[in-house]
Parts: C-alpha cells; structure tokens; sequence
C-alpha cells in the first residue's frame, strides 16, 4: 500500500498546482504577463467582499485586435504551464473583448475603443478612483 500512496503523490503535483495556487498567485502571475506583453492601462480591481464572482479583475488594453487576442492566449498558456491553473477564454475570435476567467481571477482585455465605450472601471471602482484611471 505504502508504494501505491507513493506513486499517487508523484503523480499529484500537477493537479495539486492548480489547487494550490492562491489567488494572489494567480494575480501576480495575470500581472507579470500583462507587463511581457505591454499590455497597456493595466487596472487590477479588489472584488474580496464586493462579488463572489472572485477576487481579483484585472482590466486592461492592447493595441490592436492582434494584440489583444494574442495577450490573451499566451496569458492563458502562462497560467497553465507555470501554475497548473485553467483558465477559460471568451471572446479571442474578434479580439475586440476577451474575457478570460480563472475562477479567482477574471480579466478583461479590450481595445481601446472598446474599453471607452463600456467603462468597466465605473462600475467596480469608487467614483474618485474611476475618475483618475480616466485622467
């Protein structure tokens, strides 16, 4: 029995990854991607105690449709290569809004005429702060 418990412990790691990343792993993780690869007006919102939807929402632009889809799906590889985490992705065909959700963290990237036009930050942020990431 001792060498079935043994094997089943080499074998958890990867699953014991995912439940193992906290959520300021994840963000951390969300946040050093978005940096590699420019993503641009990064806004990480603190959701604990506001929404059970999860703890963290990141919002944030690129540049182009391009950008933005790529960001995205190599933020999504990140999480689950260096984290075990799998995250889902909505949005990527059009790369205009994608909406990508860890379960504790959910991002938003958009292009910036996008972004404009549904404000997200007016929603989930106090009034005063809202009005100095539109500065």
């Amino acid at each position: 029995m001792a060498d079935a418990a043994g094997t089943a412990e080499q074998g958890a790691p990867m699953m014991g990854a995912a439940q193992n990343a906290t959520s300021e792993d994840q963000l951390a993780r969300v946040l050093s991607s978005l940096s590699e690869d420019k993503a641009e007006d990064v806004v990480q919102i603190d959701l604990r105690g506001k929404s059970p939807m999860g703890d963290y929402m990141i919002i944030c632009s690129g540049r182009s449709s391009r950008q933005v889809t790529s960001i995205s799906q190599k933020l999504v590889e990140r999480l689950k290569q260096d984290l075990g985490v799998l995250a889902r992705m909505e949005g990527g065909e059009a790369g205009d809004w994608v909406l990508i959700d860890t379960g504790d963290v959910i991002v938003h990237v958009f292009r910036p005429e996008v972004r404009e036009f549904y404000q997200l930050e007016k929603m989930w942020l106090p009034a005063q702060q809202a009005a100095a990431t539109q500065g």
